[in-house]
């Protein structure tokens, strides 16, 4: 308990030292995307969209290499089996089965729903962004299920191609995201990512259920629940391809 407080109190010290400050809260939000990324990962996951007058539940799996490679495909219900999103190199592509298309996602479209969710096309590709293509800022620090929680401000670079005016997380001293708020230009709070359970899988804390909210729409979600992840798995670069995207060899 004495070392905890050492840190809280270290971490508040910190906070009023501008340049120290921004170094430690860059390195923070980059140990968390490491921590829930990995260097490769392979998960099982839900996903459940709710609506005031219904709601969907869709199943996936999902794998990701580096910081510029993942591949989403839905494995039920049965009529959407085998839809998938690819991302690499900073460029994303979705698969249809139905009409057996691959579609490249232009830039103009990162903004729009992923799948129908709360979620965008750019909140599902490169996490990276809010590392490089932010300033950062550790408002402060407070404590939470015996961790400490970090509160940090992420505002855009000056000629950053980005659609918030800044965004704020929570996250936990071991890596964990509690929160992330997306505001827009005039400050407004958009939507909100919470983590509404954290648990041990794959060895190591990881959010096991979170929830995206529309605060302009509050009864409209999307709930993104962890079933199964393993971390450092081998997975060959043909794993990314156009090809498999559309005939899945994995």
């Amino acid at each position: 308990m004495v070392l905890r407080m050492f840190w809280v109190i270290l971490l508040a010290a910190i906070s009023g030292v501008p340049g120290l400050a921004e170094d430690n809260a860059t390195e923070i939000v980059r140990a968390a995307i490491d921590h829930w990324r990995g260097d490769t990962s392979y998960s099982e996951f839900t996903m459940i969209i709710h609506r005031p007058d219904w709601e969907r539940s869709v199943s996936m799996l999902a794998w990701t290499q580096g910081d510029d490679r993942s591949l989403v495909r839905v494995t039920s219900p049965a009529r959407d089996r085998g839809t998938g999103t690819l991302m690499r190199d900073n460029n994303m592509w979705s698969y249809a089965p139905k009409i057996n298309r691959v579609i490249k996602i232009p830039s103009s479209m990162m903004g729009q729903s992923w799948m129908g969710s709360d979620f965008s096309n750019k909140d599902v590709s490169r996490a990276d962004d809010i590392v490089d293509l932010y300033e950062h800022t550790l408002l402060g620090t407070s404590e939470d299920d015996g961790h400490v929680v970090n509160e940090i401000e992420a505002v855009p670079l000056e000629d950053a191609a980005v659609v918030w005016g800044k965004e704020v997380l929570l996250i936990r001293d071991d890596h964990v995201v509690l929160e992330h708020r997306f505001y827009d230009q005039d400050g407004e709070l958009i939507k909100l990512l919470r983590s509404l359970e954290v648990g041990e899988m794959g060895g190591r804390s990881v959010a096991l259920r979170q929830r995206m909210i529309n605060t302009e729409n509050p009864g409209e979600w999307t709930e993104i629940q962890l079933d199964a992840i393993e971390y450092d798995v081998a997975l060959s670069d043909r794993l990314f391809s156009l090809s498999n995207l559309r005939n899945p060899r994995n």
